[in-house]
């Protein structure tokens, strides 16, 4: 037996804001398409070695996107290193001169990160559009609080929300009018009222894909939780195709943070979800260090999977009956184990670690969960 992840329930289910689909490389991103989680190297792009190896890193992370930054000419003709080298499809991030975004098309990039309106003349403009025309290249239009245009800030007085739909929208009509449409927009504030307020704003004026993201969210703590409020807000109201956590933090755990936010509102399920007390003078075994344990040992897993690590019978039992595995602490050093939201064995302290016996029984679902897998094509 195992728990269905899917299965439909009024009370949790989102609708999601109906947009257009557009392609990033070979990865699709909105028209109901799975919410795609991205993040950014911070290496330098010249340094071809480095920035390969934390796209791999970004890739066994579970990233759908990378954006890496193309300053200068050195950085755009990078990529004709860098995309051969990696699986996923690359964002070129650049800044506000053309011809980095013609040699990013040419050279490899699947997107470019630009706001046409930046980037000078008609002229120039045009040029970029055919270069992402003739390389199958989509854009993302990237308004940021921290960067409107001068003529919107005297407008307005302030960064505002107003003021960033506003300069999304200018920027769309420039694209419009160059018939191209194969673009995402975001419109991200590192406040996260002005943020949400301007992402509402944006997805009822448009149908494009939205990018949704708290820009400088801050650090990997507090960054995380900042992002979870803004984001999860949006995420529940229906409210962006892709996302991107942006942390003062190694960009692997942007990736973590991304899936777990998705996660825990059941919008995409990878890998092992834990559900785990915070412990009291109730447990019957170390449930802090038993949990940071299995989430190290636990990482390298894909399939969609919950475990219960719960200290003792309270709540212990109900939880487990909704896992695919489940432990629950007893007395006298012998826990229960449940298997498929039912009782399995019995689990004696002495007998072999706890970690290493639930990571047995979680690799075992897997297996299991795989090959039903396989024999419905699933």
């Amino acid at each position: 037996m195992s728990v269905d992840h899917n299965s439909v329930r009024p009370w949790r289910m989102i609708d999601r804001r109906k947009s257009r689909k557009i392609w990033v490389g070979d990865v699709p991103v909105g028209g109901g398409s799975p919410i795609t989680v991205q993040s950014m190297t911070n290496t330098l792009t010249t340094d071809v070695k480095a920035t390969i190896a934390q796209i791999r890193d970004l890739e066994v992370a579970g990233a759908d996107i990378v954006r890496v930054s193309c300053p200068d000419e050195e950085s755009s003709v990078a990529l004709k290193q860098i995309v051969p080298e990696i699986t996923v499809p690359i964002v070129a991030d650049i800044h506000f001169h053309y011809k980095r975004g013609i040699e990013a098309a040419q050279n490899g990039a699947a997107c470019l990160r630009i706001n046409p309106g930046n980037i000078g003349s008609a002229a120039r403009v045009k040029e970029v559009i055919q270069a992402a025309k003739d390389n199958n290249c989509s854009m993302r239009i990237g308004v940021n609080a921290g960067s409107l245009e001068k003529d919107l800030l005297e407008k307005y007085g302030e960064p505002c929300p107003d003021a960033m739909v506003e300069s999304a929208l200018r920027h769309i009509q420039i694209l419009e009018d160059h018939d191209f449409f194969n673009f995402k927009i975001s419109c991200k504030a590192s406040d996260v009222f002005m943020a949400c307020a301007a992402y509402q704003q944006l997805s009822e004026a448009c149908d494009y894909p939205l990018h949704v993201g708290i820009t400088e969210a801050g650090g990997l703590r507090s960054g995380t939780i900042k992002s979870a409020i803004g984001m999860g807000n949006l995420l529940w109201a229906g409210i962006g195709d892709t996302i991107r956590v942006s942390l003062s933090a190694d960009p692997v755990e942007e990736i973590k943070a991304g899936f777990d936010i998705l996660k825990s509102l059941g919008l995409r399920h990878r890998g092992v979800n834990v559900i785990s007390c915070p412990s009291c003078a109730r447990q019957q075994f170390q449930v802090i260090d038993t949990v940071q344990r299995l989430e190290e040992r636990l990482a390298h897993i894909t399939t969609p999977m919950t475990l219960s690590i719960i200290g003792c019978v309270v709540n212990g039992p109900g939880e487990a009956l909704m896992t695919d595995v489940g432990l629950t602490g007893g007395g006298s050093g012998t826990h229960q184990i449940y298997i498929g939201g039912e009782k399995a064995h019995r689990f004696h302290t002495g007998d072999q670690d706890i970690v290493d016996h639930i990571v047995e029984m979680v690799e075992n679902k897997v297996a299991e969960i795989k090959s039903g897998s396989e024999l419905t094509g699933q």
